[in-house]
């Protein structure tokens, strides 16, 4: 099979959904598997020697070509208006749009410009996230080996039809869904698949009736996204495109993304500023109008009011954050694909995470080297290699793993002191394979490996520390106990033998009869290991509060040892099968008690994932293989890896770039950190917006004028929305960040209704010292100019107080960028009332005793709000 580097093109999407068509084929498949050979054949209208051009051409026609589904990137206008969809954009423009149509330019232009902002911002840090993500998603276009019209050619994988009949060689990419016809020694890896990183072993005899239920574990079944170990088959092709297993799966990630718990939430806030703008602004345009009688203004200080409730910043202050949280990921060689991912990063009170590739190092190594005792032997770690290294065949997994040994070259002189003399080669009835290698001295040694029943059935002696010791049956037992407990703990192992011939002549020829009279030399034992950063990533993600499930499709037991060794202990486990019986209700109790789960397959990882948003945990899903993509998906935040699979970084939301886990703790931190500056925002703002509004419809009721004119009221929102632009640079209370943090939407409007108040408290004290202190019946412009300083200087004072659950500029001090911006907005405010501007504001000089009032006040308000603040902390929470 020859393979070329090229983008694949999307095929047309299934017309069914993806899980029932993964259900219809698995009952064909099962079918098909349990038939003989012919039966397959003639049920898919083919024979031996292929298909015909003809009838290949028609069916391509039929079936269209042998391409999978992908997720298509959105075209620019697209994404510009799903942005523009968001509830407070829409909100905002029509807020615009009135403010356009009733004359009042200033408040459209002040709209604008965060709409404008916002937008631009988002969508260039997203469309610069894709570009990037798209570098490291290059789909690899094959060409597999066909017979048509009795001939084998060379044809593009995008041409397989049914009933193809297709040759398999080492080293091929499986090109379709598959059943064997013939096989010679074929392995398999399907750790993309199925999750397990060893090889499998195919065989073209048909299945028993009932002995197997999953189509993966058939053992006569090949699957697209699979590739050749070792030997060859031919094999009939029986589903291509999005009908393969593989297809299946990428059809369900092209699907609409569901609303993740960040999406959610900031859609009820806006729901929530919606209500309270659809109460208040009536209130305050019925009642200037009924007690003026001057409907138009009192129209235009309605709009004011409107624009002035709402946080026009929200979607600004949000895309900074989260861009600012995608560009310090991207210092750690992460990429962000969707922005949003960083909030749930933090939200994330469960990550569930795949167990090859991402706790383990996703390749078998050379774990153990035991004597018959098991102990560890160098020489058996020794003979192993000199085997490994001189056989000719195609060397598998485990050869690669003896072979990851080098130093032995140089210390055994693998390739000096010891010449090859011959070779028996491995073969799937003995299940074991020799090599006869000559010394120096002329001695000749055959070296044996192989299954451990194969191997010690031609044993009749033992080597221990050097000793030879003939075998009997109680020792003989004991060593394949030792195996047995090997095999328990997940290694795949193999026995070691070997004889010397000091007699051989110069050129002998060896064949099967001289594996006898072995000596039993050890065990060699492997195993996919756990990588060393995964244990300690999870005691960090513990000391977050983040739980750690295990999802894999690998067997129980080899879950069980590798979840122990990086620090899991496995009290109960669930497997697929088990999964299958449940009702989600059921699967909902199961899965929240549950920390590791084997034997699964795509749909169980998924119905996991949802069963667990059910109880209302924000979920994560580190996974990399092609058996992952619909948790991915279903996910709140898709984490994958650069060496993952296509479809795997596909539906992630986060790639890492580099494969350490410790990134995870770093993202965690770095999403709580966001989503904090953006609480943060939000209270200060809606808190703020709803007391002054509070406090203007109580003012409308009694005053002779307007409280404030309407350019005042968005030259107040405008300077003190700036105020607060510098929050993304501001530091998080490390208490926060020790738990995972999601939307409450209840306390953020408790918060709203119970500290907002409080500045209605010194808006009335303001109010009574405009009017009889400083005698503002008949000065409109006074009083105006007086609430506008004192409203910009509390509101941007209650900044420091509410940025932090500790005492302001004692136990915890904002960012210097917040505190500059902050000094700058009250100078730019007390500026005003005397600048070339102010006659154009409608503002006057304030009295010098007027300073020292509001001085005061501002004390009594930073004081009273801390006090608040603490009690309401510690009665509802953060």
């Amino acid at each position: 099979m020859q393979t070329t580097v090229a983008k694949s093109a999307a095929s047309p999407a299934p017309a069914k959904p993806a899980n029932a068509i993964a259900a219809q084929n698995s009952v064909e498949l099962l079918k098909k598997a349990r038939a003989d050979s012919d039966a397959v054949l003639k049920e898919l209208g083919s024979q031996q020697n292929g298909l015909s051009q003809a009838e290949a051409d028609s069916r391509l026609k039929q079936v269209g070509t042998n391409e999978i589904v992908r997720e298509k990137r959105q075209p620019v206008l697209m994404r510009l208006l799903s942005n523009i969809r968001n509830p407070l954009v829409l909100l905002l423009s029509a807020l615009g749009v009135l403010s356009y149509l009733t004359g009042d330019h200033r408040a459209t232009a002040v709209i604008s410009v965060m709409v404008v902002l916002g937008l631009v911002l988002r969508f260039y840090q997203e469309l610069r996230a894709d570009n990037a993500a798209a570098k490291l998603q290059a789909m690899v276009s094959n060409t597999a080996t066909l017979v048509r019209d009795g001939k084998e050619a060379e044809v593009s994988i995008k041409l397989l039809v049914p009933g193809d009949i297709v040759r398999l060689a080492a080293g091929d990419m499986v090109p379709a869904d598959v059943r064997v016809l013939s096989a010679k020694d074929l392995f398999l890896n399907q750790a993309a698949l199925t999750g397990e990183a060893l090889p499998v072993e195919k065989k073209a005899a048909a299945a028993a009736a009932a002995e197997i239920q999953n189509p993966l574990d058939l053992p006569n079944l090949c699957f697209l996204g699979s590739n050749v170990e070792s030997g060859a088959a031919t094999a009939v092709v029986i589903y291509t495109g999005g009908r393969t297993y593989f297809g299946s799966l990428a059809a369900s990630i092209v699907a609409q993304r569901q609303l993740t718990s960040f999406d959610k939430g900031i859609n009820k806030f806006t729901w929530l500023m919606i209500g309270f703008i659809a109460v208040m602004v009536p209130a305050v345009f019925l009642i200037n109008g009924f007690s003026r009688h001057n409907w138009l203004e009192a129209f235009l200080f309605a709009m004011a009011v409107a624009v002035g409730l709402t946080p026009e910043m929200l979607p600004m202050i949000v895309t900074v954050n989260l861009s600012k949280g995608a560009l310090a990921m991207s210092r750690r060689k992460v990429i962000v694909k969707r922005l949003n991912a960083i909030q749930n990063f933090g939200a994330m009170d469960v990550l569930c995470t795949d167990k090859t590739g991402t706790l383990t190092q996703g390749k078998i190594v050379l774990e153990k080297h035991l004597d018959a005792n098991g102990d560890p032997s160098e020489k058996v770690l020794h003979y192993g290699y000199l085997n490994s290294f001189h056989h000719t065949g195609l060397k598998n997994l485990l050869d690669a793993a003896i072979l990851d040994h080098e130093e032995l070259k140089e210390h055994l002189k693998a390739d000096e002191e010891f010449r090859k003399i011959d070779e028996i080669p491995f073969d799937f009835i003995r299940r074991r394979m020799s090599v006869i290698v000559e010394d120096k001295t002329g001695l000749n040694t055959l070296i044996c490996k192989g299954a451990v029943d194969e191997v010690l059935s031609q044993c009749t002696r033992v080597e221990v520390k050097g000793e030879l010791i003939e075998v009997l049956p109680e020792h003989d037992a004991k060593r394949r106990q030792l195996a047995d407990e090997l095999n328990g703990q997940g290694f795949r192992v193999i026995a070691l033998a070997y004889k010397q011939m000091p007699g051989a002549p110069d050129e002998p020829v060896y064949a099967v009869k001289d594996e006898a009279d072995l000596i039993l030399l050890g065990f060699l034992a492997f195993l996919d290991p756990p990588k060393d950063t995964a244990s300690e990533a999870l005691k960090r993600l513990h000391a977050l509060n983040v739980d750690v499930k295990v999802l894999t499709g690998d067997n129980e037991i080899i879950t069980t040892y590798i979840c122990n060794e990086v620090g899991m202990l496995v009290g109960h486990l669930l497997l697929g099968s088990q999964i299958e019986a449940m009702s989600e209700m059921e699967l909902a109790e199961a899965a929240n008690a549950t920390s590791v789960f084997a034997r699964l397959a795509p749909a169980h990882k998924e119905r996991i994932i949802h069963a667990l948003q059910s109880k209302g945990h924000v979920l994560g899903f580190l996974g990399d293989g092609i058996n992952d993509a619909p948790a991915l998906k279903a996910a709140d935040v898709g984490i994958s890896v650069d060496s993952a699979v296509d479809i795997a970084k596909e539906s992630s939301d986060i790639i890492l770039l580099e494969n350490s886990l410790l990134v995870l703790e770093q993202g965690v931190l770095e999403g709580r950190r966001v989503f904090g500056n953006i609480v943060k925002y939000i209270k200060m703002a809606a808190s703020s917006n709803f007391g002054n509004m509070f406090s203007v419809v109580g003012a409308s009721a009694f005053l002779p004028f307007l409280p404030m004119l309407p350019i005042q009221v968005l030259a107040n929102n405008l300077l003190y929305d700036f105020s607060q632009t510098t929050i993304p640079t501001d530091q998080v209370d490390a208490e926060w960040l020790a738990t995972p943090r999601q939307w409450e939407i209840d306390n953020i409007l408790r918060f709203i209704l119970f500290i907002g108040p409080i500045s209605s408290i010194f808006d009335y004290l303001t109010f009574f010292l405009m009017l009889y202190v400083f005698n503002c019946w008949n000065n409109p412009d006074l009083f105006h100019t007086g609430w506008f300083v004192e409203s910009l200087f509390t509101q941007t004072l209650i900044i420091h107080v509410i940025r932090t659950n500790k005492i302001p500029f004692i136990q915890s001090h904002a960012s210097w960028p917040l505190i500059i911006t902050s000094l700058i907005i009250v100078a730019v405010g007390a500026w005003l009332t005397v600048s070339p501007l102010a006659s154009a504001l409608g503002f006057v000089p304030l009295p010098s005793s007027y300073w020292l009032y509001l001085a005061v006040m501002m004390l009594g308000y930073a004081v009273l709000t801390q006090v608040a603040k603490t009690w309401f902390i510690r009665r509802f929470g953060e």
